[in-house]
């Protein structure tokens, strides 16, 4: 009895402090909307069904400016700009949309298209990503969303990677 008590107390005192060193590193990484701040190049790839059903291929660069507190703009270019009517010559702007990062470095965007920039109609795309390297990469796949123009929800497959604009701070 005695020996079966001793060993129930060992596992205890060091089952416990281990236990403790996993909820505090759950709840001490840092993350939070502050952790996404400033400019951040960005690429999405990925598959979207045409009206005709077939999937067509998708790639799109740019730049997004998170503010650090739950709101971002951004600037892009689509990989079949030219083919689109009208032709997209440039990056396009008025972009904005909010964001939202959680304790364990998970997050969640809403993108509003074209609001004010170039191009017509007004779309939206929900986005899931993880924060990674401290909140200087970010990648994410598109969890929904609707194009301009159209009336029902797209269905499509893409990822995208953010990465932080700019060299590493000195120390």
């Amino acid at each position: 009895m005695k020996n079966w008590l001793s060993k129930r107390l060992l596992a205890t005192a060091i089952i416990l402090p281990a236990l403790g060193g996993v909820a505090w590193a759950q709840d001490n990484d840092g993350c939070s909307n502050a952790t996404l701040q400033g400019d951040y190049a960005f690429a999405v790839t990925g598959w979207n069904l045409s009206p005709g059903q077939l999937w067509v291929p998708a790639v799109i660069i740019g730049v997004t400016q998170f503010d650090g507190q739950g709101k971002f703009t951004q600037v892009d270019y689509p990989g079949d700009g030219l083919l689109s009517s009208p032709p997209v010559t440039d990056f396009r702007t008025g972009q904005t949309g909010t964001y939202a990062v959680r304790g364990d470095c998970t997050g969640s965007a809403e993108l509003d298209l074209n609001v004010g920039g170039i191009g017509a109609g007004h779309g939206v795309i929900q986005l899931m990503f993880v924060v990674s390297n401290g909140g200087r990469s970010i990648h994410g796949v598109v969890a929904g969303g609707t194009s301009p123009f159209a009336t029902k929800p797209s269905v499509s497959q893409a990822r995208t990677d953010w990465w932080k604009v700019g060299s590493e701070p000195e120390n």
